[in-house]
């Protein structure tokens, strides 16, 4: 488990420290403030990799360089290793070799790590699989570094120097289907469990094998629809795909890594640290709604022998509001980026239950000052402003009614006040 970080000269402030949780991190901000690179340090600091250094066709996980070069950067980083023991470590970034110092040898972490990115690719790092030793203090590659998939790589599969490392989705699928044994009926599981509801035309099945065209001899899965008994899973919309792809890399690194421990007559990791980069991306509001604690639940059930970390960023009011019946303050954490004097500055804030998830929207997580349009926002700020004016005149108001009516909703709770304030005036009062 990655217990902090503290980075130094480094990344969108001069210094920044981050104590995470065991079980669940929330991270939100603006963009541009560092949520994706607080991911991508995470996973470096378990695997020793950047992303893009292990796959250089991804479009994200660069590595990290200091803000200012000519001075020190230090990325520091404690995590739990073996026997539960806390390791600690500061890295220092080395101009001439445009790369951060580390200790020779194999990463401390002892378990599984997978980073779902952003842009639709995914980064492995399995303790059974990706290491390495060290001869005469110097590491001596015996195994890949990791796994990093773009999303490409995800579907159609990973070669690695001229090797297949990974079938790939479509294929992998298509052959548990085919064999009708256990892995597609765990796949079919877990595609289940990620539906946002128990409505039987809501939840993801698996429909039959089809093929694309007359010219294609590759068969493609299907999905069960509310519409239709065989949707192409390549036809199917930008979230469905999503959340298959995230099925699909949770199993495969589950059963991968079972099988590689296997191999070498080992126990099977009982560490396993998630990172997700926009939770939400291309999900409908009912999806958003679940997708964290449907994840956190997944993940306990694939792993049930192990401990699992979860960290996570989101633009989402609905994810943050979906954590407010699990939320454990002993064993959850939720982080919050601001730019304030124009220095970012990162805090471990309270998690309160808000209800309402309009109400998330007001909260420091993403400052606004109304859960409403801009236009509507302004119309409110000038109606209160007039509010408090002694003795506006009849025109003023008018104006700023006809803001209000061009603007909210026909039920919106600001027509209370406005209205008791026109009755008010009308009385003389």
């Amino acid at each position: 488990m990655l217990k902090y970080l503290h980075l130094k000269n480094v990344g969108p402030a001069p210094e920044m420290k981050m104590e995470l949780a065991d079980r669940l991190n929330l991270i939100t901000g603006d963009n541009g403030l560092g949520k994706s690179f607080l991911l991508d340090v995470a996973w470096w600091a378990l695997t020793r990799k950047w992303p893009q250094e292990v796959n250089q066709k991804l479009t994200s996980g660069y590595a990290a360089r200091p803000t200012d070069v000519k001075k020190p950067a230090t990325i520091e980083f404690g995590l739990t290793a073996k026997r539960k023991k806390l390791v600690s470590y500061a890295s220092t970034y080395i101009p001439r070799d445009e790369g951060w110092s580390g200790r020779a040898g194999r990463p401390w972490n002892p378990g599984l790590v997978i980073y779902a990115h952003a842009d639709g690719g995914f980064s492995v790092w399995d303790p059974a699989r990706n290491y390495w030793k060290t001869k005469g203090n110097v590491d001596v590659q015996d195994r890949l570094p990791g796994y990093v998939f773009t999303q490409k790589e995800v579907w159609d599969g990973l070669h690695v120097n001229g090797i297949r490392v990974c079938n790939g989705l479509l294929d992998d699928w298509s052959i548990w289907i085919r064999e009708d044994k256990g892995s597609a009926q765990v796949m079919a599981g877990i595609l289940n469990a990620l539906s946002p509801t128990k409505a039987a035309h809501e939840r993801l099945s698996t429909g039959p094998l089809t093929r694309l065209s007359l010219d294609s001899s590759r068969d493609i899965p299907t999905l069960r629809t509310g519409y239709s008994e065989s949707v192409p899973i390549l036809h199917a919309s930008s979230g469905v795909r999503r959340i298959v792809a995230l099925a699909y890399m949770l199993y495969w690194t589950w059963d991968e890594h079972h099988s590689a421990a296997a191999r070498l007559g080992e126990e099977p990791t009982s560490q396993i640290v998630f990172l997700i980069d926009e939770i939400e991306s291309h999900l409908h509001p009912k999806w958003q709604r679940t997708i964290l604690t449907s994840l956190l639940h997944l993940v306990q059930i694939l792993h049930e022998s192990a401990r699992t970390q979860l960290i996570t960023a989101t633009h989402s009011p609905l994810i943050l509001a979906s954590a407010e019946t699990t939320f454990d303050a002993k064993q959850d954490a939720w982080f919050d980026l601001d730019l304030e004097d124009r220095a970012v500055v990162l805090r471990n804030r309270p998690f309160v239950r808000r209800g309402d998830v309009s109400n998330w929207l007001t909260s420091e997580a993403f400052d606004l000052q109304e859960p409403r349009s801009l236009e509507a926002e302004q119309a409110i700020l000038n109606a209160m402003v007039l509010l408090r004016k002694p003795n506006p005149t009849d025109q003023e108001v008018e104006t700023v009614d006809k803001q209000l009516r061009a603007t909210l909703g026909e039920i919106d709770r600001f027509w209370v006040r406005w209205k008791e304030y026109r009755n008010q005036r009308r009385r003389g009062k």
